[in-house]
């Protein structure tokens, strides 16, 4: 028994994660709309990154007031035509205080990326910490933390951390201190996940022998639960990053989240409530940018959830054989049907009917 728990795995054990890669990546692109929608994620990401550069390409930044960009008579209304769209302000300017409303869209994207992947990041930290946590740990350990879950579930998000914020003093950085309410109000779920999943791969036979032969706790969630907890977790965590901007873009909309003068998407749809029939644009431009953001994310994540899941793509297989063999089905009665109707059009044949036809 020592000599079978103790043997050295396959030489081309290695090699099995770089075909796992491989095989998702084929189920991966074999949907259409994932790669617009990744696509679109990195166009987003490459803009939000380049947003200094961007800006200086323009010449514009995204707190300088341009007082002689906005009629003052009608109230701060942009002058020029769709908002003041020029050659030196490519989307027009904000109305009331003439700020370059292209370089504050990408600043925006920098700030609701950042605050959704880092409180996406703290999220995963502490859901699988709690989830490995409760399903490694006895009774009394996985009932602490069970009840803790089931309050951090229950708890409402939007008002929860509309309350944390409140009492942050207002010196403490806006972005960090979102990453850091969002990130913990919000992994309960997560938690619930991984240790539903980890319960079940306790008790597959590669677990049970790390523990015959001696592994801590700590070593099997390392080597065997970990692994086997990527699919899902990455899964649920392209869920997490479009709620968390969305939640991000609701606080700064409420007041509570980004303050001036860092631009946000939900800070500029707040301020846009005012000027949505002077200066459509202005609403228009960063409730757009939100939406096909948060689509993009929700269609790569089904997308992953369906390339990961090995039930899935044998569905997927399914269906194909299945249209296969009932296209070759029709393929086949069609065939038939001519070849029938071929031979009985000859056996019709006046010659026939001639020469023996009524015999």
């Amino acid at each position: 028994m020592t000599e079978l728990l103790t043997t050295a795995p396959p030489a081309g054990a290695g090699a099995l994660p770089a075909a796992g890669a491989r095989r998702v990546w084929r189920r991966l692109r074999a949907r259409r709309a994932a790669l617009p929608a990744a696509a679109v994620l990195g166009l987003l990401a490459l803009l939000a990154l380049g947003a200094p550069l961007f800006a200086a390409l323009e010449g514009q930044d995204a707190t300088t007031y341009h007082d002689g960009l906005v009629d003052s008579a009608r109230g701060g209304v942009p002058l020029g035509s769709f908002g003041g769209v020029g050659a030196d302000h490519w989307l027009g300017v904000e109305p009331g205080t003439g700020r370059d409303l292209f370089v504050r869209i990408l600043y925006g994207a920098r700030v609701s990326l950042t605050v959704a992947v880092g409180a996406t990041l703290v999220q995963l930290v502490v859901g699988v910490a709690v989830g490995l946590t409760a399903a490694l740990g006895n009774r009394v350990v996985d009932g602490i933390l069970g009840h803790l879950t089931d309050v951090m579930v229950a708890l409402p998000m939007l008002v929860f951390a509309i309350a944390l914020t409140a009492v942050v003093p207002a010196g403490f950085p806006r972005p960090a201190l979102l990453v850091v309410v969002i990130g913990l109000i919000a992994w309960g779920v997560l938690a619930r996940v991984v240790r539903a999943q980890a319960l079940a791969l306790k008790k597959l036979d590669h677990v049970a022998a790390a523990r015959l032969t001696g592994a801590s706790e700590w070593r099997i969630a390392r080597r065997e639960l970990l692994p086997a907890l990527a699919a899902p977790v990455i899964t649920y965590a392209a869920i997490l990053l479009p709620t968390n901007m969305i939640l991000e873009a609701g606080m700064s909309f409420l007041g509570v989240g980004i303050t001036p003068p860092t631009p946000s998407w939900g800070q500029m749809l707040s301020s846009a409530q005012t000027w949505f029939r002077a200066d459509p644009l202005y609403v228009i431009l960063p409730a757009l940018m939100l939406f096909v953001t948060t689509f993009a994310f929700t269609v790569l994540g089904d997308a992953l959830r369906g390339a990961l899941d090995p039930r899935e793509a044998s569905r997927l297989r399914v269906g194909r054989g299945g249209r296969a063999s009932r296209g070759a089905f029709r393929r086949g009665f069609r065939a038939g049907s001519r070849t029938d109707s071929r031979t009985d059009s000859r056996a019709g044949s006046p010659a026939d009917i001639r020469t023996g036809g009524a015999a």
